[in-house]
């Protein structure tokens, strides 16, 4: 059986006719549609496994380079050291985030959301002006798909082969071989795992905890996060494949709202391929468009659509049907570009596409304003944080020695990878002097601590009602300081 047998045909009633055309009744090209309506995907969770056929070219040259570059720099992240501390830590349990020398606490947290909102609007963005782009080339789940299906491709053979063994009765051999699959598949997805967790943990604990076997000095907590994330990541890549981006992925349902006339998408040109049939090299029939129904664009497609049944949610515009397409026209003779990056304005409309448009704009002016906020919250930001509590309790007291007392908490962070020593001072204010249980505060790095201290005023000296103050905290070294402002409060009895 060819591979053109075992590719399903679709059955609805817009596919144009495949059948071969009569000398003596030659076929009509079929009017190209007036838009590109998104067709209704077929939800039959029952259907085969996918066995795309792999193709070479220019667009598939591209994303082997951004895909396993994108892995490559995931495997590397938790490796790279700074200052002799892992440079990327998220440790969520504390928590704290170490990113090249910077400390982010709870409190700023806000920081990470301006990251979001960028990552978002240019992911936004660029749906807008390239579609899906990015789940063709950078999305971990096409990257994943990709390596696991090469996987199967290396043990059992190419398409042809795989589709074959699938349909095998279970033999001996053929368990073998699924055994090899699944250890081969296992090794990543516990690499995989592995990354992810060093990134929360950090290498040190993972793999340089003293015993020799490294896992054995694990956690129950961090068994069972890498049990987890092996078998999301076994079962995502080697089994739920294109159902996680046809079914279950918000993005591939929202980006039908974000594509507008100017947006490129991977596209048949209809007018130009219809109608479609089957002739001999060198020759084109009259009536005939240059689609000679090779379904290579079926074969080669990772979800298993035919694009030429126009824009589906299937689609990942990952351009595997242009280059087995501008494959299939070299050598028939036919100029390419039968399938290729397009828009519905220049494809349907026959208009020049325009670049620029007001949703880019708009795009464009939100992620100035959120990347030049993150860049002034992260330049400002202060490695010593200070926060002054005043004791609610009693505002204020007065001792036998006259002098009126407020009682206030100092929280301090060290937000450094160092530690520092602090002291405390009241900026000057007539009548008003400060006392700590401590002359100088040791901290370790990253470390944070409440200190009580007291403010004492002289009643002669001091205004009744409240007194603006300002108190500094101050590496002994001088590198940091760091002010908060409060009131000191003095209420005479009357």
């Amino acid at each position: 059986m060819s591979e053109q047998e075992n590719d399903p045909k679709p059955s609805t009633s817009n596919v144009p006719d495949n059948t071969p055309p009569q000398a003596d009744k030659p076929k009509k090209k079929k009017p190209a549609p007036e838009k590109i309506i998104p067709t209704t995907p077929i939800m039959d969770a029952s259907k085969k496994r996918i066995h795309p056929r792999f193709v070479r070219g220019k667009y598939q040259n591209i994303r082997l380079v951004t895909m396993y570059g994108f892995m490559a720099i995931f495997l590397i992240m938790p490796w790279l050291r700074w200052d002799g501390h892992q440079a990327l830590l998220f440790n969520v349990t504390e928590p704290k985030f170490f990113v090249f020398g910077a400390t982010f606490m709870p409190q700023d947290f806000y920081f990470f959301a301006f990251i979001f909102i960028i990552a978002a609007m240019t992911l936004f963005m660029v749906t807008v002006y390239a579609g899906r782009v990015w789940c063709g080339y950078v999305c971990p789940q096409t990257i994943y798909v990709h390596l696991y299906q090469h996987v199967e491709k290396w043990v059992l053979g190419e398409r042809n082969q795989r589709m074959k063994f699938e349909d095998e009765p279970m033999s001996a051999k053929k368990l073998a071989k699924k055994a090899l699959i699944h250890a081969i598949w296992g090794v990543f997805s516990v690499i995989t795992a592995m990354t992810f967790i060093a990134l929360v943990v950090g290498t040190d604990y993972l793999f340089f905890n003293g015993n020799p076997l490294f896992f054995m000095g694990w956690s129950k907590l961090t068994w069972v996060f890498f049990g987890i994330i092996t078998f999301v990541t076994h079962m995502n890549a080697g089994y739920m494949r294109e159902h996680m981006c046809v079914h279950m992925c918000p993005y591939g349902r929202f980006q039908s709202v974000m594509f507008d006339k100017d947006t490129l998408l991977v596209s048949y040109d209809y007018e130009r391929g219809e109608a479609r049939g089957a002739r001999k090299k060198g020759t084109h029939p009259e009536g005939m468009g240059d689609c000679i129904d090779c379904n290579m664009c079926v074969q080669v497609c990772p979800t298993g659509i035919d694009i030429r049944d126009g824009l589906q949610v299937d689609c990942i515009q990952c351009a595997a049907c242009i280059d087995a397409c501008n494959e299939i026209m070299d050598k028939v003779g036919y100029p390419r570009g039968l399938i290729r990056y397009t828009t519905e304005r220049q494809l349907v409309h026959k208009e020049k596409t325009k670049v620029i448009g007001f949703r880019i704009f708009a795009y464009i002016f939100v992620l100035t304003v959120a990347i030049a906020t993150a860049t002034w919250v992260a330049t400002t930001r202060n490695p010593l944080e200070l926060e002054i509590r005043h004791d609610r309790k009693q505002l204020n007291t007065v001792g036998r020695n006259g002098l009126v007392e407020n009682s206030y908490v100092l929280k301090i962070v060290n937000k450094t990878d160092e530690k520092q020593t602090y002291m405390v001072k009241l900026e000057a204010v007539d009548g008003l002097e400060i006392r700590s249980r401590f002359k100088e505060l040791p901290l370790k790095a990253n470390e944070a601590y409440s200190m009580p201290v007291s403010i004492f005023g002289d009643p002669s000296k001091i205004k009744a009602g409240h007194t603006p103050i300002t108190i500094t905290i101050y590496s002994v070294d001088g590198k940091y300081s760091q002010s908060a402002e409060d009131i000191f409060i003095y209420e005479p009895k009357k």
